[in-house]
């Protein structure tokens, strides 16, 4: 299993239990001591979950928009944040290909969410992706990451 595979797992795994408790606690500091020694997952996954937690709001009304008869309140746990973690890839993190963020977070729906998780989240993000402007340059370059130029 890649690095960053195991990161974003990880880091759904803390979204997760940042919905269920509102803020870190002694839950997180625990969470990261039961990770093997030489652990090499932690930076990539506070990168996720800090900008999701960053960008929640923002996260949150772009899910509400594209979900067709769901409020994000009302989703599973899992699937909203796993969403949430989706865009806020491919929204902000220029060095993830459009691709992999896609491929990563059916793999994450197929893995914890329910039967349904896998096509309710490719099928938001793929909206997204195809719809939001931002998203223009991964859209015409979804294999490879986006290097944008200072100041764009």
């Amino acid at each position: 299993m890649g690095t960053r595979h195991q990161a974003r797992e990880r880091a759904l795994q803390i979204l997760f239990q940042y919905d269920i408790h509102g803020k870190p606690g002694l839950w997180l500091d625990e969470f990261w001591k039961q990770a093997p020694e030489g652990d090499d997952t932690k930076p990539f996954t506070e990168q996720v979950v800090q900008g999701v937690l960053d960008h929640k709001k923002e996260l949150d009304a772009l899910i509400g928009k594209y979900a067709t008869n769901w409020t994000v309140g009302r989703m599973p746990i899992v699937d909203r944040n796993i969403l949430r973690a989706g865009l806020f890839e491919l929204l902000w993190m220029d060095d993830v290909p459009a691709k992999v963020t896609m491929d990563e977070s059916i793999e994450l729906a197929k893995s914890f969410g329910d039967d349904e998780a896998s096509k309710f989240v490719n099928g938001l993000l793929d909206k997204v992706l195809t719809t939001d402007a931002r998203l223009a340059e991964k859209r015409a370059h979804p294999d490879r990451p986006v290097w944008r130029r200072a100041g764009s």
